[in-house]
């Protein structure tokens, strides 16, 4: 920042991922540095871009952003706690996880961090999150689980912003794409679980944090934009997707979870998809290896 923070602020660190998608970070970036909210650091993880996604953010940015380079990916899970850890490290009072195809408000910090102040049993909270090419309808204002049919949602998704979600409230979750966690509750939680690699990670977390006694809030008066699934080709969003779905019920619940979902999928949930869409058929190979995938492989809670 151009001038030394007020003392009495906390400290956020604003930890973004980037992935060979350079054009969607520095746009989040430049967002984020028009925030009202002086006492922040930007930390931008790169998830080992193939091309000069590197240098290009260090020259655009300078000492404004700090870029910590990785040799490969690690997934969003992995890059996200490099950028925790490295945040915790610098004396970081909350960390807020942006994803790079966001964008948020002036005071999109200042909200959160208020609300986070005024809460002390918050782990998480989140803004109201609109679609970025629908800037007046809501993706998230946070979310909530079935475990019993293996979904989570986002509350108020694809719904006009009418003001009906104008309260604060208690989530199951807060949506990963844009979510300000405490330092308490990462000290006490842990970091993310790198074995979902994609998707649910911040939904885990989140359980985790509510099993210790911990809150995770939706926040009204932050707001942010996010396109969402730009880093995978569908067949690969779907594959990531249903895997995690089911890792959470295998880690966070238990095999008769695991048992009501997987008969929701197949019973309810794909014949009233395919008939909506009959092209869907062409997923259900990579539904099936997500599922798959859980009788190969053990899993570690």
């Amino acid at each position: 920042m151009s001038a030394p923070p007020p003392a009495e602020l906390p400290r956020v660190a604003v930890v973004v991922v980037n992935w060979n998608n350079l054009q969607d970070t520095v746009r989040c970036l430049e967002s984020l540095l028009r925030s009202d909210y002086p006492a922040f650091q930007a930390i931008v993880v790169d998830n080992g871009s193939s091309g000069d996604d590197v240098a290009r953010l260090r020259e655009r940015f300078g000492e404004t952003v700090q870029v910590i380079p990785l040799g490969r990916n690690l997934g969003f899970a992995g890059g996200c706690n490099v950028g925790i850890q490295e945040a915790l490290a610098q004396g970081a009072d909350y960390v807020l996880l942006l994803n790079n195809d966001a964008l948020v408000a002036p005071d999109c910090l200042r909200e959160l961090v208020r609300a986070a102040r005024a809460r002390p049993d918050a782990a998480a909270l989140c803004p109201k999150i609109y679609h970025l090419d629908r800037p007046g309808v809501i993706q998230s204002a946070g979310g909530r689980v079935s475990a019993w049919r293996g979904r989570s949602y986002q509350v108020g998704r694809d719904e006009p912003d009418r003001g009906q979600y104008d309260e604060p409230a208690e989530r199951d979750y807060t949506d990963g794409a844009c979510m300000l966690m405490s330092r308490p509750a990462i000290e006490a939680v842990g970091l993310l679980d790198e074995e979902y690699f994609a998707y649910w990670e911040e939904t885990d977390w989140c359980d985790r944090a509510r099993s210790r006694g911990f809150k995770c809030y939706y926040v009204p008066t932050a707001r942010a934009w996010h396109r969402g699934i730009t880093s995978f080709s569908s067949q690969r969003y779907r594959y990531l997707y249903r895997r995690s779905a089911f890792l959470f019920l295998r880690k966070r619940r238990n095999r008769l979870y695991c048992l009501s979902a997987l008969l929701y999928h197949i019973l309810v949930l794909a014949p009233a998809y395919l008939l909506r869409r009959p092209r869907a058929l062409l997923y259900i190979p990579t539904e099936a290896r997500a599922l798959l995938w859980h009788l190969r492989h053990r899993v570690r809670r």
